[in-house]
């Protein structure tokens, strides 16, 4: 295997939409694997409402029947805000290229990221289509039609918005919590 899509983020808490963003990069032709690297702690938020660890072992549990799926616990393991060349700059040990999968809600900040000329040259970026973004032609584009996010999820709890593995063990979490800030 040479070519991954790395799928990072905080997954907080982990939704349909990211399943069905795994299943759509799977079918991208020359992509041998899917990467997927929960945040210890997003390099723009100051907070989780999932601890590192849970939302690690849901994503594990949500992608476990899937060979083609990785989910690494790099960044988890850091235990502080990792900003993605970091990330990138170690798998690059392991494989050849490397395809960087963002939400087009990401697109406004992207130029902001840390190292973000020298993270441009050594990826190759899908963007995840959301919210009507305009994407430019410049980053390949992959359409996904599931309005969604963390962040609605966790002022609303919706059990069918949730991967079924693992729905009912993120309700529980979730509910009581004052999960509405961002």
């Amino acid at each position: 295997m040479e070519t991954i899509a790395l799928f990072g983020g905080s997954f907080d808490p982990p939704h349909i939409a990211h399943e069905a963003l795994v299943k759509a990069l799977l079918e991208i032709k020359g992509i041998d694997k899917v990467v997927v690297m929960p945040t210890y702690l997003n390099p723009f938020k100051s907070h989780f409402f999932a601890p590192s660890e849970l939302r690690l072992k849901w994503l594990r549990e949500i992608f476990s029947d899937s060979n083609e799926v990785e989910v690494s616990d790099y960044e988890v393991r850091q235990n502080k805000k990792v900003p993605s060349i970091e990330s990138v700059k170690h798998l690059l040990k392991s494989y050849k290229k490397i395809y960087l999968v963002i939400g087009a809600d990401n697109l406004s900040s992207l130029s902001k990221w840390t190292s973000f000329d020298e993270l441009n040259s050594l990826v190759t970026f899908i963007v995840a289509s959301r919210d009507s973004v305009d994407i430019p032609e410049s980053y390949l584009r992959l359409n996904i039609d599931i309005d969604i996010s963390s962040t609605m999820l966790r002022e609303d709890l919706d059990i069918t918005k949730l991967p079924s593995k693992c729905a009912d063990e993120i309700i529980k979490f979730y509910q009581g919590k004052k999960c509405n800030q961002e």
